[in-house]
């Protein structure tokens, strides 16, 4: 029996019910990419993919108490945030963060999914939460990786083409971050689908095929998870953006339905099949 110690990756996200995304996407996608997950938990909400119909925040002080806790214990090679619910919450992970070397230049690789507002369009945090957000973690992330919608809540430029990515890169990286990654999914009249890395010197183009499918709840979650398994695995911001990239694009190759409206992107293709009996 194998006594290795595999690396770790820590989620700070929240908990949603029907499974696509969230901490359980990260979890699974972690799973996938040999990293073993960790969590700190925000917020519980009540979804499916009609919408999110209810939430309780898990108090500021248990979200910082669970980030302590694995990183004294267990150690965290690597870590990511998602939905942060207030600005309350957002100074506790700051916080923590700080205490036990998680981000900033000689921390623990830091990748900061700015989740402000639902894929049904419901806000997750409000402005406080929004300027603590900018003050407080883009300064310390290693990568940044908003949605293009995200784009526009943290910089106020609207991207509507492939061309305007650069610039929104360019304000991103102005905020803090040491590289920002820049999701190109709602681009939906592009054929391709080609996000952005940005270093502060060099742009990297990752391209990828655009699928036919309404099923991508969770393909944000699933890319910036992806990249933070290759960061916990040691590879380079560059090496773990590809990564990442490779990953969510079989994700939502091989997502499905499940429920009345968008399903969930895929983490199946990377499980072995089961013996034949």
């Amino acid at each position: 029996m194998s006594e290795m110690r595999p690396p770790s990756a820590l989620t700070i996200a929240g908990s949603d019910s029907g499974g696509a995304a969230g901490l359980e996407a990260d979890l699974r996608t972690f799973l996938t990419c040999g990293v073993h997950g960790l969590v700190a938990v925000t917020a519980v909400t009540v979804q499916n993919t009609l919408g999110v119909h209810d939430r309780s925040d898990i108090p500021a002080r248990v979200v910082a108490g669970q980030i302590e806790a694995v990183a004294d214990d267990m150690g965290v090679d690597a870590a990511k945030t998602g939905m942060l619910a207030s600005a309350e919450i957002i100074e506790a992970v700051a916080d923590a963060c700080e205490r036990v070397g998680i981000g900033g230049d000689t921390g623990v690789p830091f990748v900061v999914d700015p989740v402000a507002a639902s894929m049904h369009g419901h806000p997750l945090f409000d402005d406080a939460g929004l300027a603590v957000l900018r003050e407080r973690l883009l300064p310390v992330a290693t990568v940044l990786t908003p949605n293009l919608d995200e784009v526009r809540l943290l910089t106020g430029l609207e991207v509507t083409g492939r061309e305007q990515m650069r610039d929104a890169a360019v304000a991103l990286r102005e905020l803090g971050p040491r590289s920002v990654l820049v999701k190109s999914g709602h681009l939906t009249d592009d054929p391709e689908c080609v996000d952005l890395l940005f270093d502060g010197t060099t742009f990297v183009e990752l391209p990828g095929r655009r699928h036919d499918t309404p099923h991508t709840h969770g393909a944000g979650d699933a890319m910036a998870s992806a990249l933070t398994a290759g960061l916990a695995r040691g590879m380079s911001v560059t090496e773990a953006a590809r990564f990442g990239k490779w990953y969510v694009s079989h994700a939502v190759e091989h997502s499905y339905p499940m429920g009345a409206k968008v399903g969930p992107v895929s983490a199946f293709w990377r499980v072995a099949d089961e013996p034949a009996r």
